[in-house]
């Protein structure tokens, strides 16, 4: 069974900053703590992005800092808060591959693992494949045969019907076209939006992981007019995705490391055996 986390959406400030009132670093802290202790079986993390606010040196510097605490691998790409060049400065330039993209593959337990950067800073936010990468893609799909593929980008592949769909992938057509090519792709897997979506584009199934900053209400549009100009942010829960994968299933669980719920008493909950 290949098991990983995803986790998304730090959006990391200086020390003694916050983000929109959140303190971020310490999110990221619980975050890590709690994948090290009820996850450290797993074989590996991807953080999908958005690991800086505003991608000052100063929050990469700190997730830098940060990132010895992990005791599973840790794979990186970015999102669209992100700054590419600050990131590889004080990341690493390893962190690269031939496109200049952060870009990762994994081959594991008879799975192949596809983890893409979909940032661009010319387009406002919304994510962006040059034909370059996804050239790329191709040949990484093409490699994999008749192995399971799951994939990890930032952006969202498809609109929602919500208030942010002109942030998504722009060019969502030309990535399914590459990506329909493949027999078996088990799962497209982003953050970006701070909610959980899943669904299907083009027959490819995906899901999102809400992850470490704000929530977003899913405020949709109705009937009866268009989406309201004003939608509900909650300051969490916090939460992972963790992806447990055989040769017959995929299966993506969202689980919250920070949520304001209480844990109900199990004495309403005693399994009786049937007779």
């Amino acid at each position: 069974m290949l098991k990983f986390i995803v986790l998304a959406d730090l959006h990391l400030v200086p020390k003694g900053e916050t983000s929109h009132s959140i303190d971020t670093g310490e999110r990221m802290e619980k975050a890590f703590e709690f994948v090290n202790t009820h996850h450290n079986d797993a074989d590996f993390m991807v953080i999908a992005g958005d690991i800086a606010d505003h991608g000052e040196p100063a929050a990469y510097e700190r997730f830098k800092d940060a990132l010895g605490q992990l005791k599973i691998p840790t794979f990186l790409t970015l999102g669209n808060h992100d700054n590419r060049a600050t990131f590889l400065k004080i990341l690493g330039a390893e962190h690269a591959d031939e496109t200049g993209n952060v870009n990762h593959v994994i081959d594991m337990k008879g799975h192949r693992i596809i983890i893409l950067d979909s940032s661009d800073p010319d387009t406002g936010g919304a994510g962006r494949f040059e034909q370059s990468q996804l050239n790329w893609l191709q040949s990484k799909l093409d490699e994999a045969k008749d192995l399971p593929v799951i994939i990890v980008l930032h952006h969202n592949i498809t609109k929602f019907h919500v208030q942010t769909d002109f942030l998504i992938l722009q060019d969502n057509a030309a990535f399914a076209k590459v990506v329909s090519s493949h027999r078996d792709i088990r799962q497209v897997i982003s953050g970006h939006v701070h909610m959980n979506v899943s669904g299907s584009y083009k027959g490819i199934p995906f899901c999102t992981v809400a992850g470490c900053h704000y929530n977003i209400e899913p405020t949709l549009q109705s009937a009866s007019g268009p989406i309201p100009a004003r939608v509900a942010r909650r300051e969490g829960p916090g939460q992972i995705g963790i992806v447990l994968s055989n040769e017959d299933s995929t299966v993506v669980h969202m689980q919250n490391f920070l949520d304001g719920n209480d844990v109900m008493a199990a004495k309403h909950f005693v399994w009786k055996p049937r007779d």
